[in-house]
C-alpha cells in the first residue's frame, strides 16, 4: 500500500501503524497498561494517547477447533475498540502485539495493524487560533487540569 506524500508548512507527517484492538470494556485499561509498559504512545507533544469506542456488540461463533468447544449459535460480547499509533518500526510493533496477546483475555484476539500517515502540528504555529480551547471560556469537555492552564497573556482561563 503507497502512503501519500503530504507537503505542508501547516503539520508534519509521519508514517506508522495504526493498531485497533477489540476487546471486553471492562478488559480494556487492562490491555492499554500492558501496551504503555511497552511503548509511550508518544503523539507529538502527549503520550498515553489512545482512543476508545464506546461499548458496542461484538459477534462469534466457535468453530471447536481451538481452546473452546463449539458453539451452535452466534454469540455476543458488549466490546470496544481502542486504538493507537505506533511509529513505523517493527521491532517496537512486534512488543507491543505481545503485550496485547498477553494481557487480551480472548483465544483469538480481534486485532488490527494497519499502515497509515499520522499529522503532527508545527510546535507554536496557529496558538492565537480562537477555535483552540485556551482562547475560549473552557467547555464542558475540557479536562479540568487543563482548565487552569494560563493563556497566552498569562492568566487562567476563565
Amino acid at each position: 500500500m503507497k502512503l501519500p506524500q503530504l507537503d505542508t508548512d501547516r503539520f508534519t507527517a509521519e508514517e506508522g501503524l495504526r493498531i485497533i484492538v477489540q476487546v471486553p470494556d471492562l478488559r480494556a485499561q487492562e490491555v492499554v497498561d500492558a501496551v504503555l509498559a511497552v511503548c509511550t504512545l508518544k503523539y507529538g507533544d502527549y503520550n498515553s494517547v489512545t482512543f476508545r469506542t464506546v461499548p458496542g456488540t461484538q459477534q462469534f461463533r466457535s468453530l471447536g477447533s481451538g481452546r473452546n468447544a463449539a458453539t451452535e449459535d452466534v454469540l455476543e460480547v458488549p466490546c470496544v475498540e481502542l486504538s493507537f499509533f505506533l511509529p513505523d518500526d517493527g521491532k517496537t510493533a512486534v512488543e507491543v502485539l505481545k503485550a496485547v496477546y498477553a494481557t487480551h483475555p480472548y483465544e483469538e484476539p480481534v486485532l488490527f495493524v494497519q499502515p497509515c500517515v499520522r499529522t503532527l502540528h508545527i510546535r507554536g504555529m496557529d496558538e492565537d487560533n480562537p477555535n483552540r480551547f485556551w482562547n475560549r471560556a473552557p467547555e464542558e469537555w475540557v479536562p479540568d487540569a487543563q482548565k487552569s492552564l494560563p493563556d497566552r497573556s498569562g492568566s487562567p482561563h476563565a
